[in-house]
């Protein structure tokens, strides 16, 4: 490509030889060019400009037109240069940024001001000397990745582009005002491009405590049309206040209608859409987790504006999602809830339809004789069991409550011996005095489930396991259940009363559910034991004074 320029431009040829190679200079820049992709179809709305600049280019092919055409080729290898990783194809382009601006200040600006005060042996260089450095590009073995094939940095590529101008405009006008040669006029142009270049890099970035231009632009970019500050508190109090995610949106952006850049704007979520402002012809479409925004303006954003847009949509986006995760939180604590509440109003219904069967067998396996024991039994045990399902109805009504009634420990005892008489369970003597009152339901609750788990258990030979329960009053009430079978695996003994575990023979949440209301009216349940022989459970008041083992 710019060996084809450079014979169209630096020798003295026919106008047709000039077409000719500039010609084929710009087939081989469609080659090159990183705007386009290669292997891309060129639609009609692209190819109309790039067959536009061909016929400029080649139709006309005047002395500032060249020069335009050289400044936009420098423009574009420097955008290049800049976005190259290695060093080796870095220098490559920065070789063929030499040769433009070389070619561009002492061969083509000399000849669009008629300037014959460059000496001729410095043109003679310029003529045969300068193709080196394109011959230096075409032997050289530096190739370019086929990832970086269009990469480019447009604003660095716009800054030479505009800089290439600048010098070369400065210098004609140097050249008009003072009347002076053309090597003198470049020199002076130079001098001040430096001079400013060396104050706006000062200006930039200085160190005498003002922030600087660079500051000034950051600001600027993240502030275009919209306080970005106020608006980001705004929407972090809104998200702290407002619950459900589609309200919290459709309130957020309706807290941008006053943008004069943003006439309206429409979202989009699995579970409903919205629509705010009025529509227009220019739309620019965001989405980022979950959350589709279209932003409506009277004319096309600029890419500040954009980039503005942009980031207000991821904004938006992270918010929505954060609402998102909250409610499915919400609701899975909910459903939780519910499902423990209903396993521990089973295993109570379950506990109560245990002592029932226990009563059912006493009937049956009693004679004439213990009619009168029988029904001393039941009369007992009857208004109890009413009582149980009672308030196993209340909870369902009212989940939350804890159920605190009082009954004196003898007459609790002596129950809970009734119902499991005809039972494996050896019951320890009552110690005497103790006449004091514990809350019924919950050690109903949980003399059911330790007794209910302990009679099931079977030794290795198959036969059932001794199970003994005590009830002390030395440190406050203290209920204890013991067997003789195999202890429980170490991963269910660690997560016994801590939560839900695998169970054969149930929901495997009847301990769980009694250390939390354990835990509720100052007791707490305890695995004493636990190896083979000797399983020990107690319920006890919390900090008590007994020892962690069983002696």
């Amino acid at each position: 490509m710019l060996l084809s320029l450079h014979v169209a431009v630096a020798f003295e040829t026919g106008e047709e030889w000039v077409r000719a190679f500039l010609m084929a200079h710009y087939g081989f820049f469609l080659l090159w060019q990183p705007l386009l992709q290669g292997q891309q179809k060129l639609e009609t709305r692209l190819a109309v400009p790039v067959l536009g600049m061909a016929a400029l280019l080649i139709l006309v092919p005047s002395g500032w037109m060249i020069a335009l055409w050289v400044a936009v080729l420098a423009g574009l290898t420097g955008a290049v240069a800049a976005g190259m990783p290695g060093r080796g194809q870095r220098w490559i382009y920065l070789l063929a940024l030499t040769y433009l601006l070389t070619l561009l200040l002492l061969w083509i600006m000399p000849r669009v001001l008629a300037d014959q005060s460059l000496p001729a042996l410095l043109r003679q260089l310029v003529q045969w000397g300068l193709p080196v450095l394109p011959a230096l590009i075409l032997i050289s073995r530096g190739r370019m990745p086929a990832a970086m094939a269009n990469a480019m940095d447009f604003f660095y590529g716009l800054m030479v582009f505009l800089m290439v101008v600048v010098l070369a405009l400065g210098t004609f006008a140097v050249v008009a005002v003072t009347k002076s040669g053309y090597a003198i006029s470049l020199a002076q142009t130079l001098t001040g491009m430096a001079v400013l270049l060396i104050v706006m890099s000062w200006l930039w970035n200085p160190r005498a405590g003002f922030s600087g231009l660079g500051g000034v632009m950051s600001r600027y970019l993240l502030s275009v049309g919209l306080p970005f500050e106020e608006w980001a508190r705004g929407l972090a109090t809104r998200a702290e206040r407002e619950r459900d995610p589609e309200t919290f949106v459709r309130d957020a952006l309706a807290d941008t209608s006053s943008l004069a850049w943003i006439s309206g704007g429409t979202w989009t979520t699995a579970r409903g859409r919205g629509e705010y402002g009025k529509r227009s012809a220019h739309v620019s479409n965001h989405a980022f987790h979950g959350l589709a925004l279209e932003w409506f303006s009277e004319r096309p954003l600029t890419p500040a504006l954009s980039l503005h847009v942009r980031l207000l949509s991821q904004l938006l986006g992270y918010f929505y999602a954060s609402k998102v995760r909250e409610q499915t939180l919400r609701d899975q604590a909910y459903t939780q809830a519910i499902h423990e509440t209903g396993a521990r109003l089973t295993h109570d219904v379950k506990n109560i339809l245990q002592s029932m069967k226990t009563l059912m067998t006493a009937a049956e396996t009693s004679g004439p004789e213990d009619a009168e024991r029988l029904q001393a039994l039941l009369v007992r045990q009857i208004p109890q069991l009413a009582q149980r399902l009672q308030n196993t109805v209340d909870k369902l009504k009212q989940p939350h409550e804890v159920d605190s009634n009082l009954i004196n420990a003898e007459t609790w005892w002596r129950d809970l011996q009734a119902r499991y008489a005809h039972d494996r369970v050896q019951f320890a003597t009552l110690e005497e005095g103790c006449d004091g009152k514990l809350p019924q339901d919950l050690f109903d609750s949980v003399a059911d489930n330790l007794l209910t788990n302990a009679l099931r258990k079977r030794k290795a030979d198959g036969q059932p396991v001794a199970v003994k329960a005590e009830l002390s009053c030395k440190e406050g009430f203290v209920f204890s259940v013991e067997d003789d079978g195999d202890p429980a695996p170490d991963h269910v003994a660690r997560n016994l009363f801590l939560g839900p575990v695998n169970s054969e023979m149930g929901l495997g949440v009847g301990l769980y559910q009694a250390a939390r209301q354990a835990s509720m009216l100052g007791f707490e349940l305890r695995m004493v034991e636990n190896r083979s022989g000797n399983v020990l459970i107690r319920l006890m008041p919390k900090d008590s004074l007994l020892p962690d083992r069983h002696e």
